[in-house]
């Protein structure tokens, strides 16, 4: 039985269930909606991961607790190398935990406000890599709905790791959904548009972040949220001036692949065996080895510089100045009363399960938190939320959900953690888990 000592008198399990005396809180990396992110130590192993921690309480308000617990099954169903992918999982009286792989490169928002330009050869290595993900995941049933460069994180090898899966969902084969969920600027037509949507929707939102790494600005935008809208569905696809110098013809031609209106005829979606295929036989991507690729052999074009912070160092001041409390060990109240417990609380501690790699095997929660929703236009759907900053512009990269409408079959606190939308703050955007 291995113990250690932590900052109370009793010594520490670890070979027990994982909890929170299980690792050493190093620095703050990232802050979020409820919680923060921190680099953390697993006191047996040694080994480093990021701590993402949820408070409950702000869950509750925010009407979260069933985009938690979703998101917490979903991590336990995916385990791939382009992933951020879930080790632990476990709550204490104030927080829900997960605990996950540890990336140091930084987000691909931190790099492109940073680079002046990023070669096509680097983009086109990146997108091969979030196509491996993105064609695993639908593999699973899941669409991620929410792709863009503050959810892809790199490593300290400088691969790519898709990440922060709080609107993704399980995918019906039967029905398409309709509800408004992602980051507007990477939003599909057929989302924006409530057209029905299915996992094609995770292609068009990689076509539009390739197209910003490449030009630094997107192919569709707005000052406020209708005329992004209008952008989206009806604007014709118009490359910059210079786009022949930072982008070959066939990479181009990648793009327009990927921003085809048509989900029938979008690059990674023609035809429902194809996916990856598809993008593997364009002519862009010919110069990459995929089955090195896809065991992460192939050396990639650009490595983060790991000696310096990749991420907003200002996250650690919070804590040292006191303008939010501290993440501390405490112990768990002994043997609570399910029974007396508020509705959300109940909800957590039940179905907010504990999880460890190293002791459980991943298994599927599909079809559990499958939504059902009717498919077509619903022409008194209410208009899509969209956080407005301060000076009432749209603010493009932050996530949003619209809330269930009349008629929709699932309510607001669907105990079982189907799809289950609610409004997101604008700090959301900011969620940002480090790197490996």
């Amino acid at each position: 039985m291995g113990a250690a000592l932590c900052c109370c008198s009793d010594p520490v399990d670890l070979d027990g269930e994982v909890d929170l005396y299980h690792f050493d809180l190093l620095r703050a990396v990232g802050k979020g909606a409820f919680g923060k992110v921190r680099v953390v130590e697993h006191k047996k192993t040694k080994k480093l991961y990021a701590l993402k921690y949820i408070d409950k309480a702000k869950c509750i308000k925010q009407k979260a607790v069933a985009n938690i617990v979703q998101e917490r099954r979903l991590l336990e169903e995916i385990d791939h190398p382009f992933v951020v992918n879930l080790r632990y999982a476990f709550q204490d009286d104030e927080n829900c935990f997960f605990v996950l792989d540890l990336m140091l490169g930084g987000d691909l928002r931190f790099h492109l406000d940073r680079l002046v330009r990023i070669p096509e050869d680097v983009v086109r290595f990146w997108t091969a890599e979030l196509s491996s993900a993105l064609s695993y995941l639908h593999r699973q049933r899941i669409v991620h709905r929410d792709i863009k460069p503050d959810n892809v994180l790199l490593d300290s090898m400088g691969h790519v790791h898709v990440t922060d899966f709080n609107v993704a969902i399980h995918y019906s084969e039967r029905r398409l959904h309709t509800s408004v969920a992602g980051s507007m600027a990477y939003m599909a037509p057929e989302v924006i548009g409530h057209k029905g949507y299915t996992w094609s929707v995770d292609w068009w939102s990689l076509g539009v972040v390739a197209w910003e790494l490449l030009f630094h600005k997107r192919p569709f935008d707005g000052r406020t949220a209708d005329k992004m809208k209008h952008s989206i569905m009806k604007d014709a696809l118009r490359f910059p001036s210079k786009a022949n110098e930072f982008c070959s013809a066939v990479g181009q031609d990648a793009l327009r692949g990927f921003l085809d209106r048509n989900p029938k005829t979008r690059l990674g979606c023609r035809g429902k065996s194809r996916d990856i295929a598809d993008i593997r036989e364009h002519p862009w991507f010919a110069s990459i080895d995929w089955d090195a690729l896809e065991q992460k052999d192939a050396q990639p074009p650009f490595v983060p510089d790991i000696s310096k912070a990749n991420f907003d160092v200002s996250h650690e001041l919070d804590e040292f100045l006191m303008v939010e409390k501290p993440l501390t060990h405490s112990k768990r109240k002994a043997n609570p009363d399910l029974e007396k417990m508020k509705p959300e609380l109940r909800q957590l501690e039940e179905q907010f399960t504990v999880y460890d790699f190293t002791k459980n095997r991943r298994m599927s929660y599909y079809p559990h938190n499958q939504p059902i929703t009717s498919a077509g236009h619903e022409d008194d759907a209410e208009p899509v939320l969209v956080n407005q900053s301060a000076t009432n512009t749209v603010q493009p990269t932050a996530t949003i959900v619209e809330r269930s409408r009349p008629g929709t079959p699932f309510e607001e606190h669907d105990p079982s953690g189907r799809e289950t939308p609610y409004p997101m703050p604008a700090v959301t955007l900011s969620e940002r888990q480090p790197s490996q």
